[in-house]
């Protein structure tokens, strides 16, 4: 099968590529050009270059990843956002009905588009609406919009997932849990004492990317068309707990402070999801468990703060 998928380079993208060419697909990646061979070069603000990716790749199907996705980032800078998330999706869907008006579309949405919600609407399902309460979260629950406008009036095939956090090696640091690592990495390096933190009292529904993949490729495969799915595991962990099971792992004595600087605006402090409508469409269920995954966050922060120390400080 004839496979696009936008923002290929990303922490998503890399793993889902592994995976769709490990089965065999005949896979194109497109993402903001880095000078390589190996994406199409990819910018979502711009019409004609959206166009020209899907007409080369002429896809069966598209795992639409791309997307400006920190929420600090779409604080201060939410035109950029909107240009990115909200125009460039509809660039895509434009693409597709004039192009590959067949193709079938996965689209990367976000659990944030839920909003600050009372615990009574927890876990949260797929039939509640949208509440976004900042621009990244406003953002995708436009997408969305526009994705099951076009299965509406195009019939395009479309699937809707919405993630919830996902974590694992090989995400960016400026995420909290690879950030968490990375300062203790230093702290077992003899570099910090004192670990920064924001809120670490929010509760999250964490899944480790790998799981995230199979899921969307699950929903590619069985999901049915026009629908949202959640992508979770169904319960909710603590940052606290996070921090301690890292900590844990690290065998660090560290101190933690609180940091005002690092406290986020419109913060939401528990988001849990039931998976439960994805598993029984498509079978899928996680398969990783959170202490394999922090193991591994750990290993790649310890593993880069020794490449970065050199020969003459790694201890």
């Amino acid at each position: 099968m004839r496979v696009l998928v936008t923002g290929g380079s990303g922490f998503v993208g890399r793993r889902l590529l592994a995976a769709l060419r490990e089965r065999g697909d005949d896979v194109f990646s497109a993402a903001p050009s880095r000078g390589d061979d190996e994406h199409l070069p990819l910018e979502l603000t711009d019409r004609d270059n959206v166009r020209a990716v899907v007409e080369l790749a002429r896809p069966e199907l598209v795992f639409h990843l791309a997307a400006q996705s920190f929420v600090p980032a779409s604080l201060e800078r939410p035109l950029e956002t909107y240009a990115v998330n909200v125009d460039g999706t509809a660039y895509l869907l434009e693409a597709l009905r004039v192009a590959a008006p067949k193709a079938r579309l996965v689209f990367a949405s976000s659990a944030q588009v839920y909003g600050n919600r009372p615990l009574t609407d927890m876990p949260l399902r797929e039939t509640l609406a949208p509440s976004p309460a900042n621009p990244y979260a406003a953002s995708k629950a436009a997408a969305e919009a526009l994705i099951l406008a076009s299965h509406a009036s195009y019939g395009l095939d479309a699937v809707i997932g919405r993630a919830f956090n996902h974590i694992g090696p090989g995400q960016d640091p400026r995420f909290a849990i690879p950030a968490f690592a990375q300062r203790l990495a230093r702290v077992a390096s003899g570099h910090e004492r004192v670990l920064s933190v924001g809120n670490i009292e929010t509760e999250r529904d964490l899944l480790d990317v790998r799981d995230v993949v199979a899921a969307y490729v699950a929903l590619a495969e069985r999901g049915q068309s026009g629908e949202i799915y959640n992508v979770c595991s169904g319960s909710a962990v603590k940052m606290r707990e996070v921090l301690r099971r890292l900590v844990n792992v690290a065998a660090v004595a560290v101190e933690i402070r609180e940091d005002p600087s690092l406290l986020r605006a419109a913060e939401v402090p528990r988001a849990v999801g039931d998976p439960s409508k994805l598993k029984r469409t498509t079978g899928w269920a996680p398969r990783i468990a959170l202490a394999d995954s922090l193991r591994e966050v750990y290993a790649e922060a310890r593993d880069r703060e020794a490449a970065l120390a050199g020969p003459g400080e790694a201890g």
